[in-house]
């Protein structure tokens, strides 16, 4: 494999880096083409798919002259006017554009592996809709043949779980290493229904509950006399030991498997008090560990309004709490 990310010459580092970067990404119907994409979009790549041959300088263009991101434009032999004699001489033209740092990226498996992928999603291949998978892709291989023998990279996605897949992608093109996983730290209240976008889901309705104190009830898990209260429970510590023991190692078991996202949602009865403090708590535990979560309390604003409601009806005074500094009266 080319390394994409050493300059050809020291001399033209200066100039490198003012160079537009584009990638062309290609290859074989089922072999990555649309992951790879969305990696690169994740690498703050604009990203474009099935572009036709004759759009491609138009599109160029405006990227050489004015365009803030790198660029990265998927095409494959769907795409209209497709031809791969036109296609290599395109890249050679672009390559000659003192503005444009191009790469051909070729994307290919071997034939069980594109079979395997093309049954397992019942998609019928595109240059065989009305015939066996295997003429499809014996087909698009000598069609792409000349394309695969002017790449720059050539990767081949054979027996790759998705999270491999990109971390090969990112190694061979030299971009920055980071975690894709964001993670959301969610506290909600079972009353008003689970968080569709939750993949953990913790119960904490077992622990002391705050709001049968008189003096803890209009406060929130934000304030510290709550989370003191939680704290002191008996279970607390042994549960809270035992989330974060199974958290910590599936945390990079979903990266490698191409997880972008992970939503932990620590539930209570009212979304008020415990959710609240043990999703604080938790958000706290993972940025020691140098992750970067976002914290949402997804029910507590609601909470506290009917509350506030309530007591209005009572003729009651609230008190506000959603801080250490809570006022009292």
């Amino acid at each position: 494999m080319n390394d994409l990310t050493a300059p050809a010459d020291p001399a033209d580092s200066n100039h490198d880096a003012h160079r537009r970067r584009l990638l062309l990404v290609t290859g074989l119907a089922g072999a990555g083409r649309s992951t790879a994409l969305k990696c690169l979009e994740d690498h703050d790549f604009e990203a474009v798919d099935n572009l036709p041959l004759d759009l491609l300088p138009h599109l160029v263009s405006g990227v050489s002259v004015s365009a803030p991101r790198a660029l990265a434009i998927g095409i494959d032999s769907r795409t209209r006017d497709f031809n791969a004699a036109t296609l290599v001489a395109r890249v050679e033209e672009m390559k000659a554009e003192r503005a444009l740092d191009v790469r051909l990226i070729f994307l290919t498996s071997n034939e069980e592996t594109l079979r395997r992928r093309f049954t397992e999603t019942r998609r019928r291949h595109p240059l065989a809709p009305d015939r066996p998978i295997a003429d499809g892709i014996a087909q698009e291989q000598r069609l792409m043949e000349p394309v695969q023998r002017g790449a720059d990279l050539v990767i081949d996605t054979s027996d790759t779980t998705i999270g491999e897949f990109k971390a090969l992608l990112t190694a061979e093109l030299g971009l920055s290493a980071r975690s894709d996983l964001a993670i959301t730290v969610l506290s909600f209240s079972y009353r008003m229904g689970l968080p569709r976008e939750a993949d953990l889901v913790f119960d904490v309705r077992f622990l002391d509950n705050p709001h049968y104190d008189p003096e803890l009830r209009p406060l929130t898990g934000e304030d510290e006399r709550v989370g003191k209260v939680v704290e002191q429970d008996s279970t607390f510590a042994g549960f809270f030991a035992g989330m974060t023991g199974l958290l910590w190692p599936l945390l990079p078991g979903y990266e490698r498997e191409g997880k972008s996202y992970l939503t932990i949602a620590i539930g209570c009865t009212g979304g008020r008090h415990r959710s609240v403090y043990v999703a604080r708590r938790l958000a706290q535990w993972l940025e020691e560990k140098g992750r970067r979560p976002v914290l949402r309390h997804r029910d507590l604003g609601r909470s506290v309004a009917e509350s506030a409601i309530a007591a209005n009806a009572a003729g009651i005074t609230p008190v506000s709490g959603t801080s250490g500094e809570a006022g009292r009266e």
